[in-house]
């Protein structure tokens, strides 16, 4: 996995993330009968395996399934920052909703890595958690007006913290706002020993069970893609982007990626966990590599499936690790993907009005290792009937006017927009022009198509409609799949679902059978 630095580009070839590859976790079996259950969780992240662990030990009989492997999406590819600080978010927060709002959610946040730091004590779990003062800093002087507004923001919400001119990175700062006692730790350390908890006590964990449809009742009853159904009392939707969408949740819900690099330094780091203010994102923190310090460089965001090539992202970072830490080697790379909803606020409760035996939680905005927690702590609350004083404020069926309105219908003209340019676009490219390792999208008999080649000289050819809502994907260079360019589904190069909201695979295509005049 190792690349080292010969003065050109030191980018490991494929894509891993240190988390998963570092951890040695369990395989379950594949749902393939029809069962009855009192909680069925859709999703094995951290959202998932958090709220089995909490309803496990409430004595509920609970089953989680996953449509690939556990802990193997969003995720297994996250800096795992546990923090309530969310970039530049409280002055928003007040201005939007309100001072107890903007106060009720940095409470929630700050429980759950309190909740986190609970467990670890109490279950004896090593998983490098650590405690690490938090910090959003400028490198312009532009931006030092937000930096006070949100410290004025941080003084009037009671947060430990305020403005700072001076941080203890060497980087080029010029003020930052800092964060009290946030933390940092190893996510699958951590969530494994959850796992083991869950199966000790009667949870059972299903893989590679991909749940396409729900209907509602008391109970309800989950469909599977293999057509095996499983009926609940409570179903929790904890699938990164909702498995069932009764609520148009694609319309309200904007895929964002970003890109990680494990970076190798001879360079001391003073602790603390960092991120700046402008665009694009830069953020920093420590991690253990076998043995020895490295950093997390992460950022450079962008809507899922548009923009530049994905490579260049991994290459920015490269730049500024290599600039600013005088990056040796970078050891891993690795890409997430999480969502945004229009004002920012996850959605976390029952999926809507009246549906009281469903709930969904989702829109994490790149924040998900306190949210999911804040998320499995506020279901689990509404499951056994206590009183939870965040449930409006997370509330799914809520409709914030502004920015809400505004948001909706900017980012749904951009989904219009994709959808209409691609079915109009035909690249110059055909299947000859793709080289051994190289992957786009070319024309075959006049239509659009996509084509990878591996190393082997293996050629996979895809038709490139999204088999979500019909718009056309784009090759993403930096990760080898094929993203959607309207709400965020990703394939692998054989067409296989990687990511929602698309259930089924892209078709694949002998180009040598297909002719595309009469499609």
């Amino acid at each position: 996995m190792n690349t080292k630095n010969t003065g050109e580009e030191i980018l490991p070839h494929a894509p891993a993330s240190f988390w998963i590859e570092s951890t040695k976790l369990e395989t379950f079996p594949t749902l393939d009968k029809d069962i009855d259950v009192e909680v069925a969780i859709i999703g094995g992240g951290i959202t998932g395996i958090s709220t089995a662990f909490n309803l496990v030990k409430e004595g509920f009989k609970v089953a989680v399934f996953e449509a690939s492997s556990v802990l193997n999406g969003t995720t297994g590819h996250t800096t795992a920052k546990i923090t309530a600080q969310h970039g530049l978010i409280y002055d928003e927060l007040i201005s939007h909703f309100g001072e107890e709002s903007a106060k009720q959610y940095f409470e929630a946040n700050e429980n759950a890595r309190r909740f986190i730091e609970e467990c670890i004590n109490l279950h004896g779990i090593e998983c490098g958690y650590g405690k690490e003062d938090a910090y959003v800093y400028a490198s312009s002087k532009d931006h030092v007006k937000d930096l006070k507004k949100e410290a004025d923001a941080y003084e009037r919400l009671g947060i430990d913290g305020g403005f700072t001119e001076e941080i203890p990175l060497s980087i080029n700062a010029v003020g930052a706002v800092v964060m009290k006692n946030q933390a940092q730790f190893h996510p699958l350390q951590y969530l494994s020993k959850l796992i083991d908890f869950i199966k000790e006590n009667g949870g059972v964990i299903y893989e590679q069970s991909v749940a396409t449809q729900m209907e509602n009742g008391n109970p309800a009853v989950v469909h599977f893609r293999n057509g095996v159904k499983v009926k609940a009392k409570y179903v929790v939707s904890a699938s990164h982007f909702p498995f069932h969408d009764g609520r148009g949740y694609f319309a309200r819900l904007f895929p964002k990626r970003s890109y990680v690099l494990a970076v190798k330094t001879d360079k001391p780091f003073p602790g603390g966990m960092y991120i700046n203010a402008e665009k694009p994102t830069r953020s920093i923190r420590s991690v253990t590599i076998n043995g020895n310090e490295a950093l997390l460089i992460s950022g450079d965001g962008h809507k899922t499936g548009q923009g530049e090539p994905e490579i260049k992202h991994y290459e920015a970072l490269e730049k500024f690790a290599v600039e600013n830490f005088g990056a040796k080697e970078i050891i891993y790379r690795w890409s997430a993907q999480d969502l945004v909803t229009p004002d920012k606020v996850p959605y976390i409760g029952r999926i809507s009005e009246g549906n009281d035996n469903v709930f969904v939680a989702t829109g994490y905005k790149k924040w998900g290792m306190s949210t999911s927690i804040l998320a499995s702590l506020l279901i689990t609350d509404l499951i056994i009937g206590k009183d939870n004083r965040y449930t409006d404020l997370f509330s799914p069926s809520r409709f914030v006017t502004d920015p809400s309105i505004k948001k909706v219908v900017k980012e749904n003209i951009n989904v219009a927009a994709n959808l209409i340019s691609g079915k109009f676009d035909r690249p110059d490219k055909e299947l000859k022009d793709i080289k051994e390792g190289e992957g786009a999208v070319v024309t075959i008999k006049g239509g659009r198509a996509g084509a990878f080649k591996t190393e082997a000289g293996q050629l996979f050819v895809v038709d490139t409609t999204c088999t979500h809502m019909g718009c056309e994907i784009n090759w993403n260079s930096g990760d080898r799949t094929w993203d959607c360019p309207c709400h965020g589904s990703r394939f692998s190069y054989e067409g296989e679902v990687i990511e929602g909201p698309a259930q089924r695979p892209l078709k694949r295509i002998d180009p040598d059978s297909i002719d595309y005049t009469t499609s």
